[in-house]
């Protein structure tokens, strides 16, 4: 059996990161071509291009600077060019671009190439939810797993130890996946329940906003902790409302749940900005042009992907917090009031 190809479609922060382990073990496993290229949005850093620096310095030195990517990594501007030849595709572009990504892409993959998405995010669709997985299925025709987990990019390229969960229904794909991306600190956990873990990916970041906005009005760790627990009660709630088939709460026991949920809601840029939101005054754009360098929240976009979907069902009344921050950070709504939500969230569901 020829080796498997692998490209990784992005070089973001998580992209680049998760290039560091993909590189290294593409290079000790027989399964796989050792050559990985990796898709980069061509941009002029310091008057060189960024794919330049990668493939030269072997470092990007715009969103993972300070982490040395590995030399079978290649970075390749062109995206076509990218998957050319590749059996295994590799998502990681923030969730708002995946649609232009795939409709480049349709008609020039290899046959049987199947895929893994790494984004975080939802739509909404005719009937309600509509899973990034969903989007690349349809344009792209392809077998599609994801991985979520309380992975923090950085932490990651240092080696530090963390978990991740693969929600894959392809028992082979999703041993090969682990053999891709496993390693003695990043232990991967493969479970059936696909949509439970995609969900979790982009739902946490909705709360993760709530919980920044707690640290920028000096709430305290008591109701930061309240944030997390009803923010999980919602996350479930809205799993098993929308996911197709049964949302098992040991799906919400791994790392692409609770502990994904806690790291956000302590680490990570969608807390960061939300808290300097609470602080400042300034609008979510304006602090993400200020604080991220090009890179994108994915914590408000979710919340109103989320709230479009919530007042199509008819459900905004059961979901108190992902709506308060919508409100907050789309209409206009003072972000004092968040404290609202928790006061007057229900007891169960």
């Amino acid at each position: 059996m020829a080796p498997l190809r692998v490209t990784i479609i992005g070089s973001g922060n998580w992209g680049s990161a998760i290039s560091i382990i993909i590189g290294k073990n593409t290079e000790r496993s027989n399964r796989f071509h050792p050559a990985v290229s990796m898709w980069v949005f061509q941009e002029t850093v310091g008057g060189r291009r960024l794919s330049d620096i990668i493939n030269q310095d072997y470092e990007n030195v715009k969103y993972l600077p300070g982490h040395r990517l590995p030399r079978n990594v290649v970075a390749v501007p062109e995206l076509v060019g990218a998957v050319s030849g590749a059996d295994i595709l590799v998502f990681v572009v923030p969730h708002q671009f995946i649609g232009t990504v795939c409709d480049q892409l349709a008609g020039h993959l290899k046959c049987g190439a199947f895929g893994i998405s790494l984004i975080k995010g939802v739509d909404q669709g005719p009937g309600g939810l509509k899973l990034i997985s969903d989007v690349i299925r349809e344009k792209l025709g392809i077998q599609i797993s994801v991985l979520m987990g309380a992975n923090i990019a950085s932490e990651v390229a240092e080696g530090k130890f963390c978990e991740s969960t693969i929600g894959c229904k392809n028992p082979q794909h999703g041993q090969i996946f682990k053999e891709l991306m496993q390693t003695p600190n990043f232990r991967i956990t493969v479970v059936e329940d696909c949509d439970t873990v995609e969900v979790c990916g982009a739902l946490k970041n909705i709360v993760a906003v709530g919980a920044g906005f707690c640290d920028g009005l000096d709430f305290g760790d008591n109701t930061k902790a309240a944030v997390i627990r009803l923010g999980l009660m919602e996350m479930v709630a809205f799993a098993r409302l929308f996911c197709t088939g049964a949302a098992s709460t040991s799906t919400f026991l791994e790392s692409c749940g609770i502990a994904d949920l806690i790291t956000t809601c302590y680490g990570g840029r969608n807390r960061r900005v939300a808290e300097a939101f609470a602080r400042s005054g300034k609008s979510i754009a304006e602090l993400e042009r200020d604080m991220l360098d090009g890179q994108k929240l994915q914590g408000p976009p979710a919340s109103a992907e989320v709230y479009k979907i919530l007042r199509q069902k008819d459900a905004i009344e059961k979901f108190p917090l992902f709506v308060a921050v919508f409100r907050i950070c789309y209409e206009g709504r003072p972000v004092q009031e968040f404290i609202s939500c928790l006061q007057n969230h229900p007891e169960h569901y």
